[in-house]
């Protein structure tokens, strides 16, 4: 790799019982790029975003942000190091306004007034003049949205995106695509999704797991001609 290193994990394991849901995995993001981890129903791409943010505790391994050991950190000391995780599955605070949702993200790492940074995080996503609506009566592509900006106004060095595009329609994906291209390289993307569309149109490099291993690593052409990969996940798909 020509470019630096933001986030590495070596020997990444997470065993549940019997399952070997991340199995030995290697790791490594680019600062600024926009790198896309792919695979099957099961491969255990959301438990190993799990373990680089925190939310799952490591069983084996080591992760590194920025040249430092995080391996052991908390998810909460994780978001004040520079990690942002949006969820699979929208966790806003339905019944708060948007502004206050954004607001609560920027005081979890920063001191001070969070105004400035809630409302440069909602423009830009597009959502500064729905500041004062209560977040759970948004549109679901405007709630996944608003989950980007909470993870924006952290000011990441990683932000992490599970499943963003899910249950968005044509022309909000179109909106997310730019969104995600406007981020980077002042943010590095880590994208864990299913639309392969999406995947081959802004991943510079992608990752496959596949029954908790990784098995492929490479850009979207590389990718797309890897025959274990087409055996495994993508088929006819692409």
């Amino acid at each position: 790799m020509t470019s630096s290193v933001i986030l590495s994990a070596r020997g990444l394991t997470r065993h549940f019982g019997g399952l070997k849901a991340v199995d030995g995995v290697d790791f490594d993001l680019a600062q600024g790029e926009i790198h896309a981890l792919i695979g099957p129903n099961g491969a255990g791409k959301t438990t190993f975003v799990s373990l680089l943010s925190g939310r799952i505790p490591v069983q084996s391994g080591t992760i590194t942000l920025d040249g430092a050991d995080i391996t052991r950190k908390p998810a909460h000391a994780r978001v004040r190091a520079g990690i942002a995780y949006t969820f699979q599955i929208t966790s806003i605070y339905a019944r708060l306004p948007v502004f206050d949702n954004v607001a609560l993200a920027v005081q979890s790492r920063h001191r001070g007034d969070p105004g400035p940074r809630a409302r440069a995080a909602l423009a830009r996503v597009g959502l500064e003049t729905r500041g004062a609506q209560q977040a759970g009566t948004l549109s679901y592509g405007h709630q996944r949205l608003l989950e980007v900006a909470m993870g924006l106004a952290l000011e990441p060095k990683v932000l992490i995106l599970d499943e963003p595009t899910q249950g968005l329609a044509d022309s909000e994906i179109e909106t997310f695509k730019a969104l995600v291209r406007s981020v980077a390289p002042e943010t590095t993307v880590l994208l864990i999704e299913h639309n392969m569309d999406v995947v081959m149109d802004l991943a510079q490099r992608i990752t496959v797991l596949n029954f908790g291993q990784r098995l492929a690593i490479g850009t979207p052409d590389q990718i797309r001609a890897d025959p274990q990969v087409q055996s495994a996940y993508l088929g006819d798909t692409v």
